[in-house]
């Protein structure tokens, strides 16, 4: 037994020997060798047999694997332009150097400077967010699942427990994350209203009793129902909320402001303008998704209802911090200078969407022109479907243009790995025997960075 402990590298020593296999410090690099060792010894003494270099590469791939997952810039070119595993929307250019404003620095996060005297927080972002999108007030939480927990508890908190949805829009969100369980988690008791295909006006009327709170609608952003269906007007409803003084909120998800429709061959994703205009209460969306700004939840609609939620003592638990208001500010006040002009928005997901196919082939062939002295494959440019993704918009198919990747000297995953754990990792994604490359998703400026990535692996 102490002959196959023999095999164990000397921890210090080894560890000196990874130091430049990474960035990481070495209290951290020492601390995992050491647990990768013990682990080792375990199985060691549990009879398994290993010499000192397979110990030694396993705890040099497992490092790698670790040092791998530290948060780090990717190059998307998997055509899915909001990727939640790839951090969805990135920022603009704006938002970014607003964001590094701020944090390296004081802000006056909760002071008024022209009275010297503590100030309101997030005062000015609520009148460019209610601005925005035609509310009477908004205000922001830390993403749309707060937002939506927060209005819940609000208007759930009296005796009134009561909240009517309709069966359709019990959605699962990502994460596996359900509307039910949100409800459940806000102490909301749920109301179930019509059938999977079909909702009527009647139904929601039927379900209206002393201890309803509120009607409940979801947007179906993540899947569609289509053939025999049916569900009211959002007017319709609203007027039967009126009717019985309940309120009446939507969730919509995506976050979208802008007609989709304008900005590419896509559907038409509602907008929160559109909903309040239907007689919609409140409404909660997302800011990291269409929207293009980063992690955070936004509630718009009654003035009155919004001064409600905001002294909810759960509000604080939810609120932004100084680095989610600088970047959210930012990426308002974007889209109301571009309101008139939304092609020319300097909010990337958006210009991703309306980036013209010429544009793209033309990036794409100057990438090949680049590669022509490859010898392990060949490369190409071809036509390409890409999505919104990010839960939004399931049947969007933009036409877009990518790099197509025929390796022969190397295997496809080979390939795929080795473009992912290099510097820069570019992640993107295999058809048939193929590897692609979606340039709607990668930005112009990382166009040389590719190019010299392939070179460096396929030359």
């Amino acid at each position: 037994m102490s002959q196959a402990l023999r095999a164990l590298p000397s921890v210090e020593k080894f560890t000196q020997s990874l130091l430049p296999l990474t960035n990481l410090p070495k209290p951290l690099v020492v601390a995992f060798v050491r647990h990768e060792v013990a682990d080792w010894r375990k199985q060691l003494l549990g009879g398994k047999e290993a010499s000192r270099e397979e110990i030694e590469e396993s705890i040099t791939t497992a490092l790698q694997a670790f040092a791998a997952s530290r948060l780090q810039p990717v190059i998307n070119g998997t055509g899915v332009l909001i990727h939640t595993n790839l951090g969805r929307s990135p920022l603009g250019k704006t938002a970014a150097s607003a964001l590094e404003e701020i944090a390296t620095g004081y802000s006056n996060l909760e002071f008024n400077l022209p009275e010297g005297n503590r100030g309101k927080r997030a005062g000015y972002l609520e009148t460019a967010l209610a601005c925005l999108v035609d509310a009477e007030a908004a205000t922001a939480v830390n993403n749309c699942a707060a937002a939506l927990v927060l209005m819940l508890r609000h208007f759930t908190s009296g005796e009134k427990k009561e909240v009517i949805v309709s069966r359709s829009e019990l959605v699962e969100i990502g994460g596996g994350f359900r509307v039910p369980e949100i409800l459940e988690t806000s102490g909301a008791k749920l109301v179930e209203v019509g059938a999977t295909n079909k909702t009527h006006l009647r139904d929601y009327e039927k379900a209206i009793g002393p201890n309803t709170a509120l009607i409940l609608k979801v947007h179906r952003s993540n899947f569609y129902i289509e053939g025999f269906t049916a569900e009211p007007p959002v007017p319709e409803i609203a007027e039967l909320a009126k009717k019985h003084g309940i309120p009446l909120i939507e969730d919509l998800g995506s976050g979208a402001v802008m007609h989709t429709d304008d900005l590419a061959p896509i559907d038409h994703e509602p907008t929160p303008q559109e909903a309040l205009r239907n007689g919609i209460d409140l409404v909660c969306f997302s800011g990291d998704k269409l929207l293009g700004g980063p992690q955070s939840g936004i509630i718009a609609g009654r003035k009155d209802f919004i001064a409600g939620i905001k002294k909810e003592p759960f509000f604080r638990a939810v609120r932004c911090d100084k680095l989610i208001l600088a970047a959210l500010q930012e990426s308002i006040d974007e889209y109301l200078r571009t309101q008139s002009t939304p092609k020319e928005t300097d909010v990337p997901v958006l210009k991703a969407l309306a980036a013209p196919l010429d544009e793209l082939t033309t990036r794409a062939g100057a990438i090949a022109s680049k590669l022509s002295t490859i010898t392990k494959g060949t490369l190409s440019v071809t036509e390409a479907t890409a999505t919104t993704g990010g839960g939004t918009m399931p049947r969007s198919e933009i036409p877009s243009i990518a790099l197509k990747i025929e390796p022969t000297g190397i295997s496809l995953n080979k390939l795929s790995r080795e473009l992912r754990i290099g510097s820069p990792a570019i992640v993107g994604y295999t058809q048939e025997d193929s590897f692609l490359l979606d340039l709607r998703t990668i930005f112009s400026w990382q166009d040389e960075m590719i190019a010299e990535r392939l070179l460096q692996i396929l030359a």
